[in-house]
């Protein structure tokens, strides 16, 4: 099941003119890049599944590509609802027809609480439509099952609202009074600061540095646009240079024992004697 959806996502996104990489034994399964929008993916069977580890790199790895993370599935404990948003440890997760309405720029406006399905009304919208339609107060409120005061404050405060009373309010006014969901905007996350060897040499040369699980490269390191992926091995693993064309990263090799052929490499110490970074990336991109 989790690879007939890997495959209907990817045929989807190349019809949709994206480039993807499709990647194992990461975090994400699926990597789709067009013009700036770059998205991570993973697929599930059950989105209950994913634990805050994976999720953690997700959001990471977002956060250093300037990227939407994204889960998509058929349930979490239940079959997920068409145009409804579910969360998953801080990342938006969606059955395929609602991410595929995502694409098309067809937002979803309910969403998935604790307090259960839910939609978001812009309260300016709301008395603009409800007072151009001619619906006073109290006629509104008799239409939706609830007092001229709550009508007053859904207008005065951008209230969450269930989905029942939403889908009255947009069987009369349509869905112009809901505020819609992006789930491709980016969201910034505060990560403990990573104290390693490395990372801490790169913090000292000026970038953001993080030391990495369950992606293609022990360490990620940015500055400003220049993201440069780092793999302490003797071995480099493709499909770290491979996710880093489609996201134009650099990638850099710490070898022990035995130099890699056709990538920027280096040992401990050399890469620990750098003083700046414009010599650093000017090494790694001399390839």
């Amino acid at each position: 099941m989790k690879h007939q959806l890997i495959d209907q996502t990817s045929i989807y996104l190349l019809k949709k003119q994206f480039t993807i990489r499709v990647l194992t034994r990461t975090c994400f399964d699926l990597v789709a890049r067009k013009g700036k929008q770059i998205l991570l993916i993973k697929v599930l069977e059950d989105a209950n599944s994913i634990n805050n580890e994976f999720a953690e790199e997700m959001r990471k790895m977002g956060n250093y590509f300037a990227a939407s993370a994204l889960i998509i599935s058929d349930k979490a404990g239940t079959i997920l609802a068409d145009n409804v948003v579910y969360t998953r440890f801080g990342i938006y997760t969606l059955n395929f027809n609602t991410f595929r309405s995502c694409i098309e720029n067809k937002m979803p406006f309910v969403r998935r609480t604790h307090a259960g399905l839910t939609a978001n009304l812009i309260g300016d919208k709301l008395r603009e439509i409800r007072e151009k339609q001619g619906f006073s107060l109290s006629g509104l409120a008799k239409k939706i099952g609830v007092s001229s005061s709550m009508i007053k404050k859904y207008e005065n405060s951008n209230a969450e609202v269930t989905v029942n009373r939403a889908l009255r309010i947009y069987e009369l006014f349509g869905g112009n009074v809901f505020r819609r969901i992006d789930v491709f905007s980016e969201k910034n996350y505060v990560f403990d600061a990573d104290k390693g060897t490395f990372t801490k040499k790169y913090h000292d040369l000026g970038f953001e540095a993080s030391r990495t699980r369950r992606v293609p490269f022990d360490i990620v390191a940015k500055r400003e646009k220049e993201i440069i992926f780092t793999q302490v091995s003797d071995k480099p693993n493709p499909q770290s240079q491979s996710l880093a064309r489609l996201i134009n990263a650099d990638n850099l090799i710490i070898f022990r024992k035995k130099k890699p052929k056709d990538i920027p490499s280096m040992t401990k110490e050399e890469f620990l004697d750098y003083e700046e970074a414009n010599e650093l990336i000017k090494f790694v991109k001399e390839f």
